[in-house]
Parts: C-alpha cells; structure tokens; sequence
C-alpha cells in the first residue's frame, strides 16, 4: 500500500482542474509529437506512416512529470506572484520542458520560425533530435535553461548557486531518481546548510520518482516510505509525498502539496527577515512518485511499458515497418484529444493559454535564466595597488597568492551582493585569508565556543567552503550563470574531481556562443594552487598537474590556462579574469614563496602579451642565439633561470634567448585558438632551427601538442613532470622529473652542437653537483640552502 500523500486534497475547483489538466496534456501531446512528428502535426487526418520521422529518437519517460511540476509552478507564479525559475535534472526530460516553454509563446518569441501556430507547431517537432536541431536535454539554446542534465548530478548543487544572493527567486529543481544514485547529487542535498534565509532565495527540490533508469529500477524508487523519509529528514529536509498515477487525484495532491511548501518558504523567509536573525531552518521539498512514462502507451506487444523501464526513450519504434504501432501510437496521441487543445489555426486555446503567466514571469522568460541580461560588471580597485615591489629581478621572495587574497578582501568588500569565493576547506591554505577581513566562512549548521578561536565562520559569510569539489563548482556555476561573479581555488591535483563539470560548462558556453539572445555571463575563474612542484609532505597522490591536458580538449574560444610566474604577474591575471566573460580561466600558481622578477607595470606588459623575452636574462641581443631556454610556471622558471647561470660560468660565448610564457595558448597557431601567436612571431621568438629547452609546469607531451605545427618543432625538447616522485624536497622532485637546473644545463650541452665537443667536462660536474643535492637532500631532510635559497646573480 501506498501511504496517503500530504496535503490537503481538493484544492483546486472543478475548472480549474480542468484547465490544468488540459494544459498538461498539451505539454504531453507536444512531448509525443517532438519524437515521432515530421508532417501532419495536429493530427488533421489520419496518421501515416510518411508522417513519422524517420530516425525515431529523444526520450519520453520523464516528460510528462517534468511538464507536470510545470503547469503546477504556473498555478502559484500567478497566484503569489512569484519569480521562478526551473531546473531538469532529468537528462533526457527535454521534451517535459519545451513544451511548455512553447506553450507560453517564450519558444516562439526565441525562435521566430518556431510560431505558435500549425505551421511552426511543425518546425518545432522537426527541430527536435534531428540534424542540425536540438538534443533530448534542456540544451542552452532552450530559453529558461541554465542547467542541460547532459551528465547527471549537478541540478541541486545548481539550483542553490542560482538562489544564493536572489533574495526574491524560488528555485524549483526536479531531481531524477536515476540521477540521485550519483555522488555528487547525494551530496549537494547537504547545501540546505548554506542557505541564508535572510538574504538568499528558495530552493524546492522535487524528486521525481518514476522508478527506473534506462534498463533498470532505481535505488530510491524500491525502498521503503519510511526510509525515504527518514533520509530526507536526515539530511535536513522536511520532505512531502506526492504519490500515485489517477491524473486528477495526483493534479489535487500536487496542487495542495506544492502550495504548502510555497507558503512553507515565505514564512521561513518573513520569519527570518523580520527577526534578523539567520537561522537553518528544514526547508520543504517533494518526492513525486509517478509511472515512467505517464499517459503513454501501457503495453506495446504484450509488454508493460507505462511505469516500467521500456518507457524511458522511444517507447513505440519500428513504426515505418510495423501498422500495428502506427495504429497504437495515433490511438496514443489522439488520447490527449488535440482537437480540444488548439484552434483551427494551430494555436493553444485561449482558456489553456490564459494559464501561463505573463512577460518575465513565464519561467522560460525569466532574466535570471539568462543571467548576462541582469548582470553588472564587479567594482574593482586597481590591483597595482597590491604588488609585491620588485627593485631587481629575481631577487626577493614572496608567497605568490598572499596578494592576491588581499585584492579579492577588496573586491568582496565592493561587491557584497554579487561575488563569492569558493573552495574545499583550503581558502586559509591557499594563502587567501585575507579575504576573511570582510567575509568569513558561510555556516549555517551548529557552532562550538572553541569556534571563536580562528574558526572563521558566520551566518553572513560569503565564503563557501565544503569538501566537496563538486558541490563548490555546482554552486559557482549557478551562482554566475545567474548574473553573478565568483572565484574557485582549489588544489591542483583535486581539480580533476571536477574533470567532467568543467567539461560540461566549457560546452554550455560554447553553446552559448551560438545564440545572440543568450548574453555572456561572467567567467568561470579557477585558482589550482598547492601544485605538483611543492608537495613536500602529501606526496605522489598530490602530484598531478593533468588538469591541463584535460582544459586542451575543449573549444578553444572559450577555454584560458595562465601560469603566472610571480605575485605581480598573478595579479594581473587575476584582475583581467575577474572582469571577463564567456570564459573559463584557468589559474596555476603555487601558494608557497617563491622569487619574484616583475614590477606591476613590467607584470601588466608582460601577462597583456601573454609571452615574452626577459631581456635582463638574455645575452643573444644583436645576435642569433645558440639556445632558446623557455618556461612556463613559477618552479620551472626559477630551475630555467639557474640553468642559464650554471651554462654563463664555463660557456660564457654562449647566447641564451630567455623566454617566459604566461598565457598558454599564445603557443597556438593564430588560426586556432585567438589567443595563438602566428608563425612569423613565433618564429622571431624561438627561432627557426635552434634548439629550444623548454621547462614546463605540467606533462610535456601538453607543449608538444601545442606547438607540433611550428616549424622548428622538431628542434623543442620539453621538460616537464613524469610520474616521478612521493614524500621529496622541491629540488629532488624537480630532479627526478628533470626539470631541475643540472638536467636542463646538460640538456642544453647536448643540444648545441658546438658544446657536444667541448662540454663533456662540465656536463661531468653538473650530473656530480646534482648528487650531491640529492644526497644532501636524503641525509637532512631539506634541500642544500645554497640551491634552495639562490637567486638570480644580477
């Protein structure tokens, strides 16, 4: 048995049930027309088989309960005038979502072509899962959308990033119950914690129980009521049932269920605002409980297919070749009895039509759901003002990302209402802390006295921390795909955790780029900190900086990788990402002391060129050089610049150009990425047939794939970490991995050709000063201070 949903029945009166039923059948006839219909689109005759598309694809089975908890929202937008936005969890729920979209006249004021009437009726089913169409998810180029479902998990974590800092929006997110057997969706349902009442909006997640996934049935779907319940409760929730299959009853109980929460959450918030007093309260949210694939076909050749597995994509296929599903599936369609949906022109009747809200308030209008329209650029103050001062080149210290943190304490202080900073647990790690002068860490959840003690933490914090990667990136990209700005810093190694996120942001953008209604949102800005080079205490685990390769793989007009080499050429970086769009920006830049070579204005000519010559730590001036020592990265430039020296004591005729790159993409062709150098610069800077040593940050084959198309490509060897190392010091990881300067200055010997003849000697003494630092290294514990603490000779 069942147990009886909440909520007061009978809510709605006999005509209004009647119309809201009658809307939602014309989101599920939409639905089914969207994967079957290429002609023919109101049924105005009989169907044919020439009037079925002929690749059969999309997915059906969550539709009707995504349009369902639509048509719902509508009823309260119109009655509370509320400002809403919808979230599909769902993957492939799209037709759920578009359709109603469509209804509303959003789609057809998109999309001109796709007019509300016959005629655009039919372009509109035609566009879906077609060439040169649109997909089976709430893709950007679907007005309302700000979350695609293409990898499930992230709906909750998404939903709450939008809600922060709207203190008037209500997110409705439905949660697949396929999608709810991910890790990073168990865990987002602990960022009820996280929300202010005072100052942040709602979020109502509804779980949408139809019990199956592609093949199989789902883990939440098959336990008991009680332990659904009980596991909700515990994660903080106050979780209502809405349960059942009778499209009337389930219309009432939905109706009565969804209204409670509604008012649930304006009396949480009025409570709160009056009081001003945060607190965390349970917030409501739904388990729906409906059959997969509602209102479809029950059985299809004597197998059940309404509220079982085979509802999930087509659920009638073979139509071309088979009469008797033809037969089945118009016997299907006309069930919605179309006739009584749409006028003679095509058009919703007006008395369903009426039901939609108006302007903005239509959820697939909403600005917030395109949050470049509402967006305002941060206040920045001038970063110059926090530079490390640098008298000479590689000669004083500084922690690189100190300074940092004291210009996003600024930039908080300034923007109080639209920026955020994110990370797992490591703000104060990572050199940040200033940024706790303004803001400290958002809590929510119980608090200890002994917290007082540099716990850092307050109701008002607009620092997010939380150990989970996933749940931080789902908050920041709802937080920016809504309007707003942010700022992610994490460990280098852990970034992969969100290999598959990032993935799937950098194609939204692309996406995005396709469709000028869609206005640019901020840049998703991405700080990877306590890198592979100095993992002196956590070790081989730590050491991954394959983060890269993996940022390398996306469209390149949206993608940036920025390897600052100092705290000045950091600021820089930080500053133009901070005030970019349509990006993700990709930080690296260690959080330990390191040499600093820049002033601010040397930093802000150097990082707006991306790439450079040091003149100061060259000799090739007037003269063709015999080597190119390259780098990129804070490590690799310090152990570049080294080796330079270590080659000018016995080979002092030899001409070293000395080249840095900060902008990674400058190594590109021009042809394709917009940040890439063409041939004839980057022919002028590594020349045309010198051989180039090249110290890099990351895996070396990450160079190689960037510049295999230069013309003196096969004169580059690369430098750069290869799985090599666990508990070092700096230098001896360096060395293990050969990008120390001993390996470099003998690598250089035996590329020049005029040294491979009279280099053998000090080639000798550089492999016998590389075993000493080792071994010093393994005696005591510390690099030799000779080598760990030098710095450049001026």
């Amino acid at each position: 048995m069942t147990p009886p949903s909440t909520g007061t029945p009978n809510r709605l009166s006999a005509e209004e049930l009647q119309k809201m039923e009658g809307f939602w059948r014309a989101c599920c006839y939409l639905a089914s027309g969207m994967i079957y219909l290429r002609d023919n689109p109101l049924l105005r005759e009989p169907l044919k088989a020439e009037h079925i598309k002929k690749r059969l694809l999309g997915h059906w089975g969550a539709s009707p309960g995504l349009s369902f908890i639509w048509v719902h929202l509508n009823r309260l937008i119109n009655k509370y005038d509320l400002d809403t936005i919808f979230l599909a969890g769902p993957g492939h729920g799209a037709p759920g979502v578009l359709a109603p979209v469509y209804l509303e006249g959003t789609y057809s004021e998109v999309y001109p072509n796709k007019s509300e009437d016959a005629e655009g009726m039919l372009e509109f089913f035609k566009e879906f899962s077609f060439p040169g169409g649109i997909g089976s998810h709430c893709t950007p180029e679907t007005p309302g959308s700000i979350h695609e479902g293409g990898e499930l998990g992230y709906s909750v974590s998404h939903a709450f990033g939008a809600a922060f800092d709207n203190p008037d929006l209500l997110v409705t997110v439905a949660v697949g119950d396929g999608e709810s057997e991910t890790g990073p969706l168990a865990t987002s349902w602990h960022s009820n914690k996280f929300l202010n009442p005072i100052r942040d909006g709602a979020v109502l997640p509804v779980l949408h129980l139809n019990g199956y996934k592609i093949n199989n049935p789902t883990i939440l779907s098959r336990i008991s009521h009680e332990e659904l319940e009980n596991l909700f409760k515990g994660y903080g929730w106050t979780p209502h049932f809405v349960e059942g299959s009778d499209p009337e009853t389930m219309h009432q109980r939905m109706a009565a269920t969804m209204e409670d929460c509604v008012l649930e959450i304006r009396r949480i918030q009025q409570e709160a605002r009056k009081s001003g007093k945060p607190s965390r309260p349970r917030w409501p949210m739904i388990v729906l409980r409906s059959p997969k694939g509602w209102t479809g076909p029950k059985e299809v050749d004597g197998h059940k297919v309404e509220g079982f597995w085979r509802a999930h994509q087509v659920p009638l296929a073979g139509i071309h070749e088979n009469p008797a599903h033809l037969k089945q599936l118009e016997e299907w369609m006309r069930s919605y009895k179309p006739e009584q949906l749409f006028d003679k022109t095509g058009r919703l009747v007006p008395e369903l039509k009426a039901l939609a809200p108006k302007g903005t308030r239509r959820m697939g209008a909403n600005p917030h759901a395109n949050g470049g329209t509402i967006r305002k650029p941060l206040r920045m103050p001038d970063f110059r003002e926090y530079a490390v001062k640098v008298d000479k080149p590689g000669q004083g210290s500084a922690e690189n990302t100190r300074p940092l943190g004291q210009f996003l304490r600024d930039i908080m202080r300034e923007n109080m209402t639209n920026f955020r900073v994110f990370g797992p647990d490591e703000t104060a790690s990572n050199k940040l802390d200033a940024i706790y002068e303004v803001s400290k860490k958002l809590w929510l959840a119980d608090t200890l006295p002994e917290d007082a003690d540099g716990g850092q933490l307050s109701p008002d914090g607009r620092v997010l921390e939380m150990l989970s990667e996933h749940t931080l990136e789902g908050w920041l990209e709802g937080y920016l795909l809504t309007g707003r700005h942010g700022f992610f810093s994490t460990y280098e190694a852990f970034a992969h955790i969100i290999d598959s996120m990032f993935n799937m942001h950098a194609k939204w953008l692309a996406s995005s780029r396709e469709h000028s209604w869609r206005a640019p949102v901020s840049s998703l800005n991405l700080l990877l900190t306590s890198t592979v080079w100095r993992q002196d205490h956590n070790g081989f685990t730590h050491q991954d900086p394959g983060f890269l390769d993996v940022v390398l793989n996306k469209d390149p007009g949206v993608c940036r990788i920025y390897m600052p080499c100092d705290a000045n050429t950091l600021l820089s970086v930080a500053n133009h990402c901070l005030r970019s769009t349509g990006y993700i920006n990709v930080i690296v830049s260690d959080k330990q002391k390191h040499l600093q070579y820049m002033s601010v204005d040397q930093a802000t000519e150097h990082c707006t060129k991306g790439l450079g010559i040091w003149d100061w730590a060259s000799n090739d001036q007037g003269s063709e050089p015999d080597v190119v020592m390259a780098c990129a990265g804070d490590v690799p430039t310090k152990e570049a610049l080294a080796a330079v020296v270590l080659l000018r004591q016995p080979f002092p005729a030899l001409k070293i150009r000395f080249v840095n790159v900060v902008d990674l993409y400058r190594l590109m062709p021009s042809s394709e990425h917009p940040h890439g150098l063409s041939d004839r610069d980057f022919d002028s800077l590594f020349t045309m047939n010198k051989p180039i040593i090249f110290n890099f940050h990351g895996y070396p084959w990450v160079i190689h794939r960037l510049t295999y198309r230069r013309t003196n490509h096969e004169n580059l060897h690369v430098r750069g970490y290869k799985e090599k190392g666990n508990i070092n010091t700096p230098l001896d990881l360096a060395i293990q991995n050969q990008i120390d300067r001993f390996s470099l200055a003998m690598d250089v010997i035996d590329r020049v050709p005029s040294l491979q003849r009279t280099g053998g000697h000090a080639k000798e003494q550089l492999r016998n000063r590389q075993l000493e630092c080792q071994q010093y290294a393994y005696r005591y514990g510390i690099d030799d201070p000779e080598v760990d603490q030098w710095t450049w000779p001026g």
